[in-house]
């Protein structure tokens, strides 16, 4: 049976970070996780309509966190030249699949907080998208933004993907166990926790933005990608035919930066420039 790594288990926890996010990984079917679902689905779209906004063909694009290469194969097909970075091996072997006979993408094994192999200033949109859901110490945190900060050229475009950690309790503890996520989440005095045994960790959106006070860029603008539809997917009656998803996730699209929507979305782009 695939490890459930909700239940408290001490001895998986004992582990490394790389090694907890590569275990989970290697029994998830990160390949499909962008088409199974309707969440999903629009979390696509959405991020695919803010990435075109800053890159088109030519433009030299690195994706950290590539997973299997749902972004970064897409792009590279619209003639983008992409660069992708991918911690977990099990993922990076179906992301070298899927990527047969594309001559405009290059896929590394690697760390979001050691980028060495690329000089400065490299590449003209950086994305970040999914590192940041399992970087807990504050060093990390800082080294992965400062590392892809430093690899994008003046001028260039970042986009970070983080996860709200209310839409996080929306969407696992309205099942059971409330009690439990809240402590899991959340100090006493309800203040965000940020701890490996999470393996997911979520943010409060201004704490996440604040992360890049003191860092060289210009804020553009903070967008949540998958609305509120995940804690409610799984209800019985929930019901998006084809026929409407089009116009929802247009929809969408026009209210996704809408700041008293944010916390509901599950996950969310930081966008910025770099001075």
């Amino acid at each position: 049976m695939p490890f459930d790594f909700r239940e408290e288990n001490k001895e998986f926890f004992r582990n490394s970070r790389k090694k907890i996010v590569s275990l989970f990984y290697e029994q998830t079917d990160e390949d499909s996780r962008l088409q199974r679902t309707r969440h999903g689905q629009l979390e696509y779209l959405t991020t695919m309509s803010y990435i075109r906004r800053y890159a088109g063909k030519g433009s030299k694009v690195l994706e950290i966190g590539a997973g299997t290469g749902r972004y970064s194969v897409a792009l590279a097909k619209e003639g983008m030249n992409v660069t992708a970075v991918e911690l977990v091996e099990s993922n990076l072997d179906i992301l070298l699949e899927n990527s047969k006979g594309l001559d405009s993408i290059r896929s590394y094994q690697g760390d979001a907080t050691d980028l060495s192999r690329f000089a400065d200033d490299l590449f003209d949109v950086t994305l970040v998208f999914g590192p940041m859901y399992h970087l807990y110490e504050p060093e990390e945190v800082n080294r992965a933004i400062d590392e892809a900060i430093r690899v994008t050229k003046p001028g260039g475009v970042l986009l970070f993907a983080f996860i709200s950690v209310f839409a996080m309790m929306y969407a696992n503890y309205f099942y059971g166990r409330w009690a439990f996520g809240q402590k899991e989440n959340f100090t006493d005095d309800y203040k965000v926790k940020h701890f490996k045994e999470q393996l997911f960790t979520g943010y409060d959106v201004v704490e996440f933005e604040r992360l890049f006070d003191e860092k060289p860029v210009e804020y553009i603008t903070t967008s949540g990608v998958d609305g509120l539809l995940e804690p409610i997917e799984a209800r019985p009656d929930f019901n998006i035919p084809d026929e409407d998803f089009d116009a929802f996730a247009a929809w969408y699209l026009n209210f996704a930066e809408k700041r008293e929507l944010l916390g509901c979305t599950n996950h969310l782009l930081y966008i910025c420039r770099k001075k």
